[in-house]
């Protein structure tokens, strides 16, 4: 028994499970051996028994010596380039070329003999002696992505990716500089001209807004696609595409064909009660906005049809449309629009549910199916073109504004099982497995996302072309990017379907790779990166984030030392520094306690008493947080921090601002229902259908946003956060 759970520990850590973690409070926690089988073959790696154990281990120590070159090699700027080569022994002595194409087209050639080179290792595979060489290239090779071939021997190149050492900053931040933003969600946002949903039209009232306040940045919520054939799934963090949009946020009265189109313009015209309706409601009805919305972009789409010649492929005769299919990857955006087209299809249903013969998007019924409904797929890439075209107005209009980052975008840490990226690329997408988090005090159960796992096998094989394609598609049109979770980037905790949270482990990622990758998109880009590293930390990670100049996350609630808030000298200088999140009470909420409230009408508390430690600890928060300001000269002593009702003050949400933008931190975030005074949350975690997660919309249009007293009052405090050497006074 002991030397069969040796073979199985010794499979899962050649596969990256990594056999024991340490949790917040310092406990240590080993993974068990049905969870190791079960992740394992979930990998796709038969763990089974003891036989299935003793052949993957095997498979395992052959794989590397089974092609002269491996799939990919990740490398910094500046460092000599040291290729391994799986050869026959019996070949060493003859010689041999390496070929290496830059992406730019240029050719590189060097021949020697492999025996001269030194032996990193040798074994029999398959009955044939093989010897591991290493090549030390002879050349300095720019950053991109390359290709690397063995001439004599015919096999895929290896793609050899030379990444910068660091992420993107912008001048200013490089400069030292201290900028802040606005932080929202684009459905949220209510302004006069959209149909019951914040759009991008109402993102650029945004934007003038932010300007004339002097910011730098406007941050988003994760403008992903999500399922216009079950609107109600409205979550941005289990989205079904993260490489695609939500078309649900264009603005469609603003598109241009609306104006060549005189159907869609009695639609809309005979539409204005509704829309009216829809705009003045308190919470987004995702049915009938998308209904509406849907409507009009088919008669848009249907007389765009009769300028636009379709080929029998479904290729568009139209040079815009046409560049932009090849910008985003011909191939990726077909799949998606052939998977909406049949998630219409088959009413909304996951695509596991789907007849077998389409849930495999190579099969030929799919093929068919694309071919059979073409202007159908088309339409639905139209409206990614169109959204596109709209997210790419509002950055120009930004950065023509003086936005210094403009967009600040964000990417989830996964998509939902059913949806579009899980359908189209389902040997990268694991099933089975759902990523989370262990317990931590935020919740002692542990986390279970709902959402499925990148393989990091596949990844490699693949050269990590599916996390460049998302990477690269969350970067366009933005001059920030936020990671959910960017422990990911390290590793992930995995937990088999139906299992408890508790029950997981965690799965290295090949770290260096991943953020040599996210370095190189991010100066190609022009995009900063910003990486959510809240709840549990691997020691260290924060540090390599920073060599990397990509910015940790720092939210006020959490930041405190012995029941007291930091001081904002305390906070680090590569950081982002905000009040809240979505994922958190908003301020107003915070200081009333509206979401312990929230908590207890729905039954979340496991007991009165543990509802009761959450007010007291609410009550030392708010009398701690009033000092720290009070201390720091920023609220004056005396003064009433609670209105009637119990509603925060709102010199004190200005204050506590102040006491922010004094930290030395690069970037500070203000989020909109901050500066509005919303009580009610965007989002209560460990709810779904509970109550209206994702759905409220701000009490305030962003045109009259200048206009609230708080922001009047929070004004001049902002723009002084460019000043060199402002710092608060030291606490007594």
């Amino acid at each position: 028994m002991a030397k069969s759970s040796e073979a199985l520990n010794h499979l899962a850590e050649m596969a990256g499970l990594e056999p024991q973690y340490w949790d917040i409070w310092g406990n240590l926690h080993q993974a068990g051996d049905a969870t190791k089988r079960t992740i394992l073959g979930a990998m796709g790696i038969p763990a089974e028994d003891d036989h299935a154990v003793a052949a993957s281990v095997n498979a395992f120590e052959e794989h590397p010596w089974l092609r002269p070159l491996p799939p990919v090699q990740v490398v910094r700027e500046g460092e000599p380039v040291t290729v391994a080569m799986a050869l026959p022994a019996a070949s060493v002595r003859q010689d041999t070329s390496l070929d290496v194409r830059t992406e730019t087209g240029e050719q590189h050639r060097t021949t020697f003999r492999p025996a001269d080179l030194p032996l990193a290792a040798n074994r029999t595979v398959r009955g044939e002696r093989m010897e591991k060489r290493l090549l030390e290239l002879p050349w300095q090779l720019p950053t991109g992505y390359h290709d690397v071939y063995l001439s004599e021997i015919d096999w895929k190149p290896m793609r050899l990716i030379v990444a910068p050492r660091r992420a993107f900053l912008p001048p200013a931040l490089a400069r030292g500089e201290r900028l802040w933003g606005i932080a929202a969600h684009v459905y949220a946002l209510r302004s006069a001209h959209d149909w019951g949903i914040g759009d991008f039209g109402s993102l650029n009232g945004l934007v003038d807004t932010a300007a004339a306040l002097g910011a730098a940045a406007i941050g988003v919520n994760p403008l992903h696609a999500l399922f216009p054939h079950d609107p109600e799934r409205a979550s941005p963090y289990s989205p079904s595409s993260r490489l695609f949009l939500n078309h649900l946020f264009l603005d469609v009265a603003g598109m241009a064909d609306l104006a060549a189109n005189p159907t869609g313009q009695k639609t809309v015209a005979a539409s204005q009660d509704e829309i009216a309706e829809l705009r003045n409601l308190t919470h987004i009805d995702y049915t009938r906005v998308t209904a509406l919305k849907q409507t009009v972009c088919e008669d848009i789409f249907n007389a765009y049809l009769k300028r636009t010649r379709l080929d029998r492929d479904g290729e568009p005769d139209d040079e815009g449309f046409r560049r932009f299919r090849d910008a985003e990857g011909p191939e990726r955006l077909r799949r998606f629009a052939i998977f909406q087209a049949l998630s219409e299809q088959f009413d909304g249903l996951p695509w596991q549910e789907w007849p077998e013969a389409y849930r495999d998007p190579r099969s030929s019924a799919v093929a068919a199916f694309a071919k059979a409904h073409r202007e159908r797929v088309a339409f639905f890439e139209y409206l990614q073109w169109q959204a596109d075209s709209q997210l790419a107005a509002v950055q120009e209009r930004a950065r023509a504004a003086g936005l210094a980052v403009g967009l600040y975008r964000d990417l989830a840490v996964g998509v939902d099982p059913g949806g579009a990226d899980a359908w189209s690329d389902q040997d990268v997408v694991v099933g089975d497995v759902h990523v989370g988090a262990p317990p931590d005090p935020f919740n002692m159960l542990g986390q279970d996302w709902g959402l499925p796992p990148l393989n990091p096998r596949t990844l490699a094989e693949q050269a990590y072309e599916p996390f460049i394609a998302m990477v690269r598609a969350n970067m366009r049109h933005a001059g920030a990017l936020r990671i959910d979770h960017v422990m990911g980037l390290l590793h992930l905790y995995w937990i088999p379907a139906g299992a408890p949270a508790a029950e997981g482990v965690y799965v290295s990622y090949p770290f260096e790779d991943l953020l040599g990758i996210l370095a190189l998109e991010s100066q190609r880009a022009g995009c900063m990166v910003i990486g959510e590293d809240l709840g549990t930390v691997p020691q260290g990670f924060r540090e390599r984030m920073a060599e990397a100049d990509i910015l940790s996350y720092r939210v006020l609630y959490f930041e405190k030392e012995d029941e007291r808030f930091k001081a904002p000298e305390a906070y680090p200088e590569n950081a982002l520094a905000c009040v809240t999140t979505h994922d958190l009470a908003t301020l107003a909420g915070f200081w009333k306690g509206t979401d312990i409230g929230l908590r207890r009408d729905l039954e979340l508390y496991p007991s009165p008493a543990v509802e009761q430690s959450e007010w007291t600890a609410r009550i030392n928060d708010r009398r701690a947080l009033t000092e720290a300001v009070t201390e720091a000269g920023l609220f004056p002593t005396g003064a009433k921090p609670t209105e009637d009702g119990g509603a925060i003050a709102p010199a004190l949400v200005a204050a506590i601002h102040a006491y922010l933008a004094l930290s030395p931190a690069l970037l500070m975030m203000v989020q909109v229902d901050d500066l509005t005074l919303e009580e009610e949350q965007i989002n209560l975690p460990g709810t779904v259908d509970e109550r209206p997660n994702w759905r409220r919309r701000l009490s305030v249009p962003v045109e009259d946003l200048l206009e609230t007293p708080l922001t009047r009052q929070m004004h001049d405090m902002l723009r002084q956060r460019h000043q060199p050497g402002l710092r608060a006074k030291p606490r007594g």
